[in-house]
């Protein structure tokens, strides 16, 4: 492993991570097809998701979704055509036009992949839900 470039030895360490979350769930007796189909290590790279509709939930309780099209080490995320979702518990989610949209790494408290097929058939003008607080720390 010395000989290894830094990039063969992130994916070295990344495929260990891996094998060891499917060996520890076969030893607790744990539904293993749930955490080999939901494995963290896998989930948790930003790099499969350039170019799809993410959705973003910051620090301060705002719901962001556009197409991520970029992201850096302290998980700055650059997302084009955004939009923010703002809810409301009477009047419906209003989708206000962001464009192309820079969210800083120490406001982003949850990043995810949008599925398209299940987000065209929600209805948001039709959800009425109070708006996310803001983390308190």
């Amino acid at each position: 492993t010395d000989s290894l470039c830094p990039v063969q030895e992130v994916l070295r360490l990344r495929q260990i991570k891996k094998d060891k979350a499917v060996v520890s769930t076969q030893s607790t007796g744990i539904n293993t097809n749930y955490f080999t189909k939901f494995n963290l290590s896998e989930m948790a790279n930003l790099e499969d998701n350039v170019g799809k509709i993410t959705l973003v939930a910051t620090g301060d309780g705002r719901i962001i979704v556009g197409t991520l099209k970029g992201f850096d080490q302290t998980i700055n995320l650059v997302l084009d055509d955004a939009h923010e979702r703002v809810f409301d518990d009477s009047k419906g989610v209003e989708q206000v036009p962001l464009g192309l949209y820079l969210i800083r790494g120490d406001n982003v408290a949850c990043v995810g992949e949008v599925d398209q097929d299940i987000d065209n058939n929600l209805g948001l003008s039709n959800i009425s839900a109070e708006p996310l607080p803001p983390i308190v720390h």
